[in-house]
């Protein structure tokens, strides 16, 4: 077990559960990183379109691992992805522990972006 990968990803559940005010898990902080990617707000979402956002959230967390990159936006503002390297074969171990790591990765970064939008 990678001890320091299972630390960082419990103190990045508890800042985003604080954030929030309820417990989250992988599958929330999937939705809410991609509701964040998609960018536009409130909108009411079908079942499938749910699960849309889900996939704009893993291809943004793996295209910086090199699995995918973002093609741009169609008319209706929805990111599209191209998937340009095939994803290992990994067990349902490894495939958990590259999303922590990908999702930590995500966050770490949003904040450090943030940061410079406030310091300049």
């Amino acid at each position: 077990m990678n001890f320091e990968l299972e630390k960082k990803w419990r103190d990045t559940l508890q800042v985003a559960s604080k954030h929030f005010g309820e417990t989250l898990d992988m599958q929330a902080l999937l939705f809410l990183i991609g509701l964040q990617e998609l960018n536009k707000g409130y909108v009411d979402l079908t079942k499938d379109q749910k699960l849309e956002v889900m996939h704009i959230a893993i291809c943004t967390l793996l295209e910086p691992y090199g699995y995918y990159e973002y093609q741009g936006r169609d008319k209706d503002g929805w990111p599209h992805f191209q998937n340009v390297e095939k994803l290992p074969m990994l067990n349902e171990k490894e495939q958990e522990e590259l999303m922590k790591e990908a999702i930590i990765d995500y966050f770490e970064q949003t904040s450090l972006d943030k940061h410079k939008e406030y310091n300049g």
